[in-house]
């Protein structure tokens, strides 16, 4: 049996699982920081335990910890470094202290690149051993896996996406470059930018209660589906540059898959997919294009618990 636990910057879930990224318990709550970083993980061993009780198993039962945390991460190391969302985590050595705890090895990766082993071994990347996954939910996350074996990087942080730039001298991204892919699709960039440019008569701004500084992605992926003119627009917009993003990914990697998250997904196959499709046949060679699949991240709500699961199952060294 497979302990998984996302560690988020505002809530924490563990699962007890198989290897078939089925759960037999599970628990979600916000994440409450004593300020001392033992305690919390101590109290996420206390968890782990009242879990495998309510499973109905013994603690010998368990085998392996997989823990998907904010980066940066060493993942060699199993140590967090200093995660912006969770102050006073500073080298923190997750993976040591788990394992101690419950007397089973543990691992760690980065949220992004646990969530696209998650995707690989239990949702729409199944079946294929090139593929990249990318989320445009507060940023852009992103994770590699190119011969079966997640990329890592000669200093582990490979595999951000969000980061490459499609704009010369762009816009300014949260990580202070400019240009930046995160900064034209990643959610809380995009929603910004539609709150200076939204016309108050658009149906979105009439979905966000008729105050455009109330506006979000969601408001205008509803207005677009249902015929808006200016949700159409900047929509159409958005995936100009997630296919300029997707075609330098192409180019550099030749991925058979790419799975895409969180807006893409709301946004469905006839308003998202269809359109990038077509978008991406214009910036790739045609046999390129044609290889290419490009779909929606399957796991939904689950991912959080099957993430860690991922990670528990990573064979060592990889």
């Amino acid at each position: 049996m497979l302990l998984g636990i996302d560690i988020g910057g505002t809530k924490v879930v563990l699962a007890v699982g198989d290897a078939e990224g089925r759960s037999r318990a599970s628990r979600r709550r916000p994440m409450a920081l004593s300020g001392d970083w033992r305690a919390d993980l101590d109290g996420l061993v206390d968890e782990a335990r009242g879990l495998l009780d309510e499973a109905g198993l013994e603690a010998s039962a368990l085998s392996r910890i997989g823990v998907s945390v904010p980066g940066p991460c060493n993942p060699a190391t199993g140590v967090l470094i200093n995660p912006p969302n969770l102050p006073g985590w500073r080298d923190v050595p997750v993976a040591a202290h788990l394992s101690d705890a419950l007397g089973v090895p543990a691992r760690i990766e980065n949220d992004a690149n646990a969530a696209a082993l998650a995707e690989a071994r239990f949702g729409a990347g199944q079946g294929v051993d090139d593929l990249v996954y990318l989320t445009m939910s507060t940023g852009v996350g992103g994770g590699v896996i190119s011969g079966g074996r997640l990329v890592h990087g000669a200093f582990g942080a490979a595999g951000e996406p969000g980061h490459m730039p499609i704009v010369p001298d762009g816009r300014v991204c949260a990580c202070g470059l400019r240009g930046c892919l995160e900064a034209y699709t990643g959610g809380n960039a995009w929603r910004d930018h539609l709150r200076t440019i939204a016309p108050p008569d658009s149906d979105a701004v009439v979905r966000a209660g008729g105050d455009p500084a109330a506006l979000l992605p969601e408001h205008v992926v509803e207005a677009a589906r249902s015929g808006d003119a200016w949700a159409n627009e900047v929509f159409g917009r958005w995936l100009d540059d997630l296919a300029q993003g997707i075609a330098a990914i192409v180019m550099l990697l030749e991925p058979r898959r790419i799975v895409l998250g969180t807006i893409a997904v709301a946004a469905g196959e006839a308003l998202c997919f269809a359109p990038l499709r077509a978008r991406l046949a214009t910036r790739l060679w045609p046999r390129q294009a044609e290889r290419l699949e490009i779909v929606p991240a399957a796991l939904g709500k689950t991912l959080p618990e099957r993430a860690g699961f991922a990670v528990a199952l990573q064979p060592a060294g990889r």
